[in-house]
């Protein structure tokens, strides 16, 4: 497969690869609100394992991003540098890299997980069904681990449609599923919270089949033998280098979001609600620009192993530029519309007014979001992935700790200190990651002159 990654006009590839991207970003998030809609249906108990279940399947999802962005860096660079072998050694061994945390991952999170459960307070039939969810999901996480690896690898090579069309079919085949497997049927045992898992299991499998199948047709995945797939220790050090930071990064975020309800928590369970809402309202607002950290990753991982930096820079200001306009546009729903949005979720007039003035905030942080994301995106095509985790580690770490107590506590502010803290931390991360991007750039055009 030819790719045009390092020579295509920035703002034609931008497009080509983030549309397709976001698509699919929204269809997965559909397929994780119909898990929801199906689990309360069960009982609240079902859908309190659900929830509860989250910060642990998160575990799945932040090695697999990890994974997915060390090899979409490494493919691409290789790429880039037109070596095609290296780009291939690097499939295999990613492959490779993915199915050993597989097995690491089922094997731990099956003995662990009844303990972890334990510690965060299941008990009885709520722990048995937060079991009988999880033990089926990372009974399937080699699948997972896989479809992370080879929507990288498609990535790299300049093809996001692939994914996206398992994102869409997934999303319509989970419909079919969920309640066929929960309430059983056609010959099918009834499953209750555990049919949800096998069905998210199986769909995950097709995707292998499916997302294989792209690969051999493109030529992006070459003819693999038991050697090539033999782990070696330089090509897994590289992925590990590039993607444990990406994956430490994302389990800030889960943390991050601890921080927040804790805070928020102080003030009872109607901002607890106000604010789970909310976050759900800035995720659907957030959903067009998620496309666009997949073709800025894309883009600049082949174009820094094409030495072309002035490509990279050109990709960073179009991606903000058109990820500004998508921003604005939830800004400006998010505070037209703020209050039939909450109501979409609840009809609770207290929490409804709570949500209201978290989102008269939180509508001027969606732009920061951009930045971030971007840029972030940025320096890990150019292998400096560390630099995301500890912009992740003071975004949603140290930086609320500090500054929610001092606006909540020592300023008096309340409740709305915790949205302005959100806003203020935010906005300084931010503005430190395009500082910081800016000047990285600078000075890796300036090194290429000097050669």
């Amino acid at each position: 497969m030819t790719s045009d990654l390092t020579s295509a006009p920035i703002p034609q590839l931008v497009r080509r690869l983030a549309i397709p991207a976001g698509t699919g970003f929204f269809f997965n998030t559909m397929f994780n609100v119909v898990d929801t809609w199906y689990g309360g249906k069960l009982s609240t108990t079902a859908l309190a394992a659900m929830s509860l279940s989250f910060p642990v399947f998160f575990l799945i999802l932040a090695i697999g991003s990890g994974v997915s962005t060390g090899a979409t860096t490494l493919i691409g660079n290789a790429l880039g540098r037109g070596n095609r072998e290296e780009a291939q050694r690097y499939v295999a061994q990613s492959l490779s890299f993915a199915l050993i945390h597989a097995l690491v991952l089922t094997a731990a999170g099956i003995a662990a997980a009844p303990h972890i459960f334990y510690l965060m307070g299941a008990r009885g039939d709520y722990l048995a069904h937060a079991l009988s969810y999880m033990n089926v999901i990372f009974a399937g996480s080699s699948f997972f681990m896989l479809n992370f690896v080879m929507n990288a690898i498609l990535n790299a090579h300049g093809n996001t449609l692939a994914y996206r069309n398992f994102l869409v079919g997934g999303f319509f085949l989970n419909l079919i599923l969920d309640p066929w497997f929960m309430y059983g049927g056609g010959g099918f045992p009834t499953l209750g919270l555990a049919g949800i898992a096998l069905a998210t299991v199986l769909v995950q499998c097709l995707g292998v089949l499916y997302l294989f199948s792209q690969l051999s047709k493109t030529g992006s995945m070459p003819s693999l033998t038991l050697a090539d797939l033999r782990p070696r220790w330089h090509y897994f050090r590289e992925l590990f280098s590039q993607g444990f930071p990406s994956a430490m990064n994302m389990m800030t975020v889960s943390l991050g979001i601890f921080i927040i309800t804790w805070f928020v928590g102080r003030f009872g369970e109607q901002a607890v609600a106000a604010y789970g809402i909310g976050t759900r309202v800035e995720q659907i607002a957030l959903l067009p620009v998620m496309g666009l950290n997949i073709s800025t990753l894309a883009l600049t991982a082949q174009n820094f192993g094409a030495e072309r930096i002035d490509r990279i820079r050109e990709t960073v200001q179009v991606s903000l530029r058109y990820g500004a306009l998508l921003a604005v546009s939830g800004t400006v729903a998010a505070l037209l519309y703020s209050r039939e949005l909450m109501g979409i979720f609840t009809a609770d007039p207290a929490v409804i007014d709570v949500g209201v003035r978290f989102l008269a905030v939180e509508a001027y942080v969606l732009p920061a979001y951009v930045l971030l994301y971007v840029c972030i995106s940025a320096m890990q095509g150019i292998k400096m992935p560390l630099f995301g985790l500890i912009i992740g580690l003071y975004r949603q770490i140290a930086g609320p700790a500090v500054v929610f107590h001092l606006f909540t506590t020592v300023m008096g502010l309340g409740l709305v200190g915790v949205w302005w803290g959100i806003f203020g931390v935010t906005w300084s991360a931010a503005l430190v990651v395009v500082l910081y991007v800016s000047r990285t750039l600078a000075k890796l055009e300036k090194d290429m002159v000097n050669v």
